[in-house]
Parts: C-alpha cells; structure tokens; sequence
C-alpha cells in the first residue's frame, strides 16, 4: 500500500539519547505473528512505553503528553539496526513518525524507511546533539523533503540529501511498482511493442486463457 506523499511536516521531536535502538526495541520480536500493517503503531517502542502490567512507563519520552504524537525522532547513532524486519518501520509509521534524524542508521532499516514513506535523516554527531536539546525544550521542527532543509522554530538548521529517484516516490507517495512504472514505463511499453510485433501469438485470447 503506498504511503501518503511527504512534501513538509512539521511538529515536536522526540528526543532519544541513546546509540543502537536496534528493530527488537522499536518492534519487539514477539509480535512478528502479525502479518498486517494497519495498527502496529500500537506496538512501537512497546517494552518501553508500557510495564508488564499494563501501565505506561513514566519518564519515557513518548509517554509524555508534549511528545506522545510526534512526527520526528531525534536519536543516537546506528538507529534501527538489527534485524531486517519491515514491521519496525511500519510501526514508526502508524506512531505518526514521518522523520527519524540520527547521526547514522541500520542500512537496511534506513532502506526500509525510504520505502514506506519515513525520511531517514542522516547528520553529524554534533548537529543532532544541539537538535537532541531543542527537541528536549519543546522546539517545532520542520523536515521540508522538497528544499530538502531541517528547520526549528522557523529557522533553518540542516540540509540533507535524499537520493532522487527515493525522494521523488516519497514526494508523490509511491510504492516501488509506481515507481518502476515512472522510471522505466516507456521502457515497458516499447518491449510489449515489440513482443506482439515478434511473438503475437502470447497475446491471443487462447494464450492468455
């Protein structure tokens, strides 16, 4: 299922001071069982959100009320490494995180991110720890993928690259058949011209059936 298209997003960051938050913290193993995308929001981030009784862990970032639906994560070096598991990012997704800004990322937690519609923000150590006490103060970050610029508090503070073919599906929110088609559509149709022009017969109603 595509994404929704990323152009600007803008609200609070949660700040994570912490290297290597791997996929088995962001979703932890156990729920692996569930196949579907729709509501693994629910358990992002689950064992440390909640106790094992239930109740919210007090003191985590996302469980306080200013950061409870932020859009970014602000975050420790090598974030999202381990395993390859997609449903990490699909849970970051329906937490409502659209941007994850950290010093470096899983690489194939960093692809993943690319595919489902997260922007994965790579920067130095030292902009993300003055970023890590902005985010902490409360400031309003804004992850603009078409000037490709990280701002707080109507300023800009960063520039990033995405790679273009990444950022222009992001922009328009395709999935990775969309973005085959618009890549390589002319390519597709002028092979199926010349399929019927040199093999008509895998095109009749007797071959198809």
């Amino acid at each position: 299922m595509p994404a929704q298209p990323f152009t600007a997003v803008s609200g609070r960051a949660a700040a994570m001071r912490e290297d290597n938050i791997d996929t088995d913290i962001i979703f932890p193993a156990r729920f692996l069982l569930i196949t579907a995308k729709a509501g693994l929001g629910e358990y992002a981030f689950h064992d440390r959100r909640f106790a094992s009784d239930g109740s919210k862990v007090e003191g985590y970032v996302l469980n306080d009320s200013r950061f409870a639906n932020a859009p970014v994560i602000v975050a420790g070096a090598n974030f999202g490494s381990g395993s390859s598991r997609e449903q990490a990012v699909w849970a970051l997704y329906g937490l409502g995180v659209r941007a994850v800004v950290a010093p470096s990322f899983g690489e194939i937690f960093q692809s993943n991110c690319l595919r489902n519609g997260i922007v994965p923000i790579a920067l130095d150590e030292a902009q993300v720890a003055r970023l890590m006490d902005l985010a902490e103060a409360g400031a309003e970050f804004t992850i603009d993928l078409e000037s490709e610029q990280l701002g707080v508090d109507g300023s800009m503070l960063a520039k990033f690259t995405i790679a273009p073919e990444r950022r222009l599906a992001l922009l328009n929110g395709w999935d990775e058949t969309d973005q085959i088609l618009n890549q390589f559509s002319g390519d597709i149709e002028a092979f199926e011209v010349r399929q019927r022009q040199s093999q008509p017969w895998l095109h009749t109603k007797e071959f198809v059936a």
